[in-house]
C-alpha cells in the first residue's frame, strides 16, 4: 500500500528512533575507541582496517543490492504470483552468497597489498591481522541487506531498524570483554565487528519468514539464469561504478590522511561518526522509508503524488539539517570534547577532530538531499543517473582533497568531501530534470524557499547561543566532563531549539504543524 504524507512521517519517525538508538551506540562505540585508543597508530590501523570491508558493505549490501533489489521485487509482489516470487528470492539468494563469499575470501588473500596503499608503515601487521578479521562482516551484512530490502518492499521497517543496534552493542561489549583476551583493544573490537555482523543477518530472518516468503539455496546456473535476478544485476551495473566512484573517496581519502600524519585518520572518523549520527537518525530513515513508496508511484504512474513526497521528505530533511548545522557548528568544542575526550584522547586529539568537524558540518544539508534524491531515480529503476553524478563528484573530490590535505590536513580533506557532495547535489537535480513526469522546478523551488528561511531562523536562533554560551560554560568550569560540557550544550540546545520553534511558530511552518500533530494523535 502506498505511504500517505502522514505515514511518511510516522513510519520515518519509527525508524528515525530505532536508528537513534542505533546511532547513540555507534557514538559510544566510538567514544569506547577514543577512550582504548585515542588518536594513536593503533586507533588508525582499526580505522583502516574497518574502512575496507565497510567500503564494500556499503558498494554491494546498502548501496546495490538494496536500490537495485527492492524496484525488482516490487514488480514481483504487484504481480502477486507465489510460485514466481518464492523462485526468485532463492535465486538471488544463492547468487548473492556465492558472490560475497567469493568476495570474503578474495579480500583476505589481497589485505597485505590493499593496506600498503594506506602508509601504515607503523602498524602494517596489525592492521592487516584486523582487516582479515572483519572482512566476513562483508558477507553477512550482504545477507542483511537482502532480508532488509525484502521486508522494507511490504513496509516492514522495525527489523532493519533493530539489526544494527545489535551491531554496536556487541561491539561495544566485545572491545571491553574481550580485550584482556586479546593482544590489544583493537582485535577485541574487530571480533565485535565479526560477530555483530553475523547477528544482523540473523535477527531478521524470522521477520522475513513470519511475513510469509520462504526461499532456500538453488544451483548457481539456474540463479543466474532468473530473470529477477537478471534484471537486479542490470540494475546494480552501473550502481556499482557509481557507488565505487563513492566509496572510493573514502579510501583515497584515508589515505591522503593516513600520509598527513598520526591521528588525521582516527580525527576523521571522529567528525564523521557525528555527522553520520545525523543522517542515519533522519536522512537514510526517510531515504528507506520513500524508496518502496516510491517505486511503487512511479511503476502506476502516479506522478502527483510521488512529486508531492519527493517534496515533503526534502523540505523535512531541511527542517531538521539547516538548523542542526548551524548549532554544532556554534558548539563543536564542547561537543567533541562532551563525546571524546579522556587521558588517551586529549588536546591535540580534539584539535585535529574539531578542524574536520567544522568543514564537514557545512556538507550535511547536501549529503542529506543526496540520500533522498537517490532513492528517486531507483525508484524509477534508474541507476545510471546517480552513479554519473558519483562519478563526477568523486573526480572532485579527489582533486580538491589533493591539493587541500597538504596545506589543511584533515580539515581540507573534509571541505572536500563538503565541496564534492554540493555538486552531486546539482548534479543530480539536472539528471532528475530529464523525466518529464517530475516537476523538478516546482519541487526545487520550494525548497529552496524553505532553506533560505530555515538559514535566516537559524541564524537568528544561533546568535544568543554564541553570546551567553561561553558565559555559561564559565559557570560549570573544572565540574567534570559531562557537567562541565554536557549541561552547557544541553542549555544552549534548549535555548537554540525555543527561539527557533518561535519562529517557526510565528511563521505557520507547515513542517512543523505536520510534526505537532503527528505527536498529538500519538498522545
Amino acid at each position: 500500500m502506498p505511504i500517505s504524507s502522514h505515514s511518511l512521517i510516522r513510519h520515518g519517525s519509527m525508524l528515525s528512533l530505532l536508528t537513534l538508538v542505533s546511532r547513540i551506540l555507534g557514538l559510544i562505540r566510538e567514544m569506547v575507541k577514543a577512550s582504548l585508543l585515542g588518536t594513536s597508530a593503533l586507533s588508525d590501523a582499526f580505522s583502516v582496517a574497518f574502512l575496507i570491508p565497510n567500503l564494500f558493505r556499503r558498494l554491494f549490501a546498502e548501496g546495490s543490492i538494496s536500490v537495485a533489489f527492492i524496484p525488482t521485487f516490487k514488480g514481483f509482489l504487484l504481480e502477486d504470483n507465489k510460485a514466481k516470487t518464492r523462485d526468485f528470492l532463492s535465486c538471488m539468494l544463492t547468487f548473492l552468497t556465492f558472490f560475497v563469499s567469493m568476495a570474503v575470501v578474495i579480500g583476505i588473500i589481497v589485505a597485505p597489498f590493499v593496506v600498503r596503499l594506506f602508509g601504515m608503515s607503523d602498524t602494517f601487521d596489525e592492521t592487516v591481522l584486523l582487516t582479515q578479521i572483519m572482512f566476513p562482516f562483508l558477507a553477512f551484512i550482504s545477507l542483511a541487506a537482502l532480508f532488509q530490502g525484502i521486508l522494507n518492499s511490504v513496509n516492514s521497517f522495525t527489523p532493519s531498524g533493530l539489526a544494527p543496534i545489535l551491531l554496536n552493542l556487541v561491539t561495544i561489549l566485545c572491545a571491553y570483554g574481550l580485550s584482556s583476551f586479546t593482544a590489544n583493544p583493537a582485535r577485541a573490537m574487530a571480533v565485535g565487528i565479526f560477530a555483530g555482523g553475523l547477528l544482523e543477518a540473523a535477527i531478521q530472518l524470522p521477520f522475513v519468514v513470519r511475513k510469509g516468503f520462504s526461499f532456500m539455496f538453488t544451483s548457481l546456473p539456474r540463479a543466474m539464469k532468473n530473470s529477477g535476478v537478471k534484471s537486479v544485476l542490470h540494475l546494480i551495473a552501473p550502481t556499482i561504478i557509481g557507488m565505487a566512484a563513492y566509496q572510493l573517496n573514502d579510501l583515497v581519502s584515508t589515505a591522503l590522511a593516513g600520509n598527513a600524519g598520526e591521528g588525521v585518520v582516527s580525527s576523521l572518523q571522529y567528525s564523521l561518526r557525528i555527522q553520520e549520527l545525523i543522517l542515519g537518525i533522519f536522512a537514510v530513515s526517510i531515504g528507506t522509508v520513500m524508496l518502496p513508496d516510491l517505486a511503487e508511484h512511479a511503476k502506476s504512474g502516479q506522478w502527483d503524488t510521488y512529486n508531492e513526497r519527493l517534496a515533503i521528505a526534502l523540505r523535512v530533511i531541511a527542517l531538521i539539517t539547516i538548523p542542526i548545522t548551524f548549532f554544532t557548528l556554534a558548539q563543536g568544542d564542547s561537543l567533541i570534547r562532551l563525546l571524546f575526550q579522556n587521558l588517551r584522547f586529549d588536546e591535540t586529539s580534539v584539535t585535529l577532530t574539531r578542524a574536520a568537524f567544522t568543514f564537514h558540518m557545512p556538507g550535511l544539508f547536501f549529503i542529506a538531499v543526496n540520500r533522498i534524491l537517490a532513492p528517486a531515480f531507483y525508484a524509477q529503476s534508474d541507476s545510471k543517473s546517480p552513479s554519473l553524478a558519483g562519478i563526477i563528484s568523486f573526480g572532485v573530490n579527489i582533486a580538491l582533497a589533493t591539493i587541500l590535505a597538504g596545506p589543511l590536513r584533515g580539515a581540507g580533506i573534509a571541505l572536500a568531501l563538503s565541496a564534492a557532495s554540493a555538486i552531486n547535489t546539482v548534479l543530480l537535480l539536472v539528471f532528475l530534470k530529464r523525466n518529464p513526469h517530475i516537476a523538478v522546478g516546482k519541487v526545487l523551488h520550494a525548497v529552496l524557499l524553505y532553506a533560505v528561511k530555515l538559514l535566516v531562523f537559524s541564524a537568528v536562533a544561533t546568535l544568543p547561543v554564541y553570546y551567553l554560551g561561553p558565559r555559561i560554560s564559565a559557570v560549570f568550569t573544572g565540574q567534570g566532563r559531562i557537567i562541565a560540557y554536557g549541561l552547557p550544550l544541553f542549555l544552549m540546545g534548549i535555548l537554540f531549539a525555543a527561539v527557533g520553534v518561535v519562529l517557526l511558530l510565528v511563521s505557520r511552518d507547515k513542517q512543523l504543524a505536520a510534526i505537532l500533530k503527528l505527536l498529538k494523535r500519538k498522545g
